[in-house]
């Protein structure tokens, strides 16, 4: 049980790692790009969307994008936290 427990917070962890990273690039690249309807912008749109959805539903419909991106990111990073803290509690370290 132990083992199988480990091995579903390794893969929850590194979702939470990855949506958190590909949700700031998001963010660094709506910041500083120059044409809004470009074909970066579009991609990290389209790679970040499911992230965004289950925060999507808790918010008020007229809630700006990066607004929701950001609330996004802090819940991505809070769920990587939370298995951190969770694998300091089975005294274990993912991948270390």
């Amino acid at each position: 049980m132990h083992d199988i427990l480990y091995r579903l917070l390794v893969v929850v962890w590194f979702v939470a790692y990855m949506s958190a990273i590909y949700l700031a690039l998001h963010m660094v690249v709506a910041r500083f790009s120059r044409n809004p309807n470009g074909l970066v912008l579009w991609f990290f749109s389209v790679l970040t969307a499911p992230l965004t959805w289950p925060v999507r539903a808790f918010l008020p419909p007229q809630t700006l994008e990066p607004r929701v991106r950001l609330i996004a990111l802090g819940a991505w990073v809070g769920l990587w936290l939370a298995t951190r803290l969770a694998f300091w509690g089975l005294g274990a370290l993912p991948l270390g």
